[in-house]
């Protein structure tokens, strides 16, 4: 577990490095996390998004706000007719998210650029366990497609593994 833990760790450090010292221009994490749960899943509430990221809606609302002034999201009547406003991303945080996306996979990229597509499909399929695992503990999903679903060997959607 020791060693689990340390690899993660750094994992994360390179992100959280590259992000800053690359292109300051970047989304800060939290925007790109917001921008992606709501890209993902469409307009979200404060109330949405604070429980699918199990933070307090006041957090939650500060981080919001911050999109808002910078012209990434705006406020939106609910699509199926609720009472609460909904937040929607706008064209600008549209590209500046896509922006982001392609600068992080190309990151990857060159980071990867000597391993076989399986090693590379095998890394996918254990990191979408991985989080299936942590989201499962904490009882929050992140929204998915099929292409996010393991693979066997062959290339084939794996079925998930039950846990006893």
């Amino acid at each position: 577990m020791e060693k689990l833990e340390r690899e993660l760790m750094l994992l994360s450090r390179h992100q959280v490095l590259g992000r800053r010292e690359r292109d300051p221009e970047r989304l800060e994490r939290s925007a790109y996390l917001l921008l992606s749960r709501i890209d993902t899943q469409g307009p979200m509430s404060i109330g949405q998004l604070a429980e699918a990221f199990g933070l307090d809606t006041s957090t939650v609302n500060r981080q919001t706000a911050a999109l808002l002034r910078c012209g990434l999201a705006e406020r939106v009547a609910d699509p199926d007719g609720g009472m609460a406003r909904k937040l929607r991303i706008t064209t600008e945080g549209g590209h500046r998210l896509t922006a982001d996306r392609e600068a992080n996979q190309s990151c990857l990229a060159r980071v990867i650029a000597g391993w076989s597509p399986e090693e590379v499909r095998e890394l996918e399929d254990v990191l979408v366990r991985l989080n299936r695992s942590a989201e499962a503990l904490e009882g929050r999903y992140w929204p998915r497609t099929e292409e996010d679903a393991p693979h066997t060997a062959d290339g084939a959607e794996a079925l998930p593994r039950q846990e006893n």
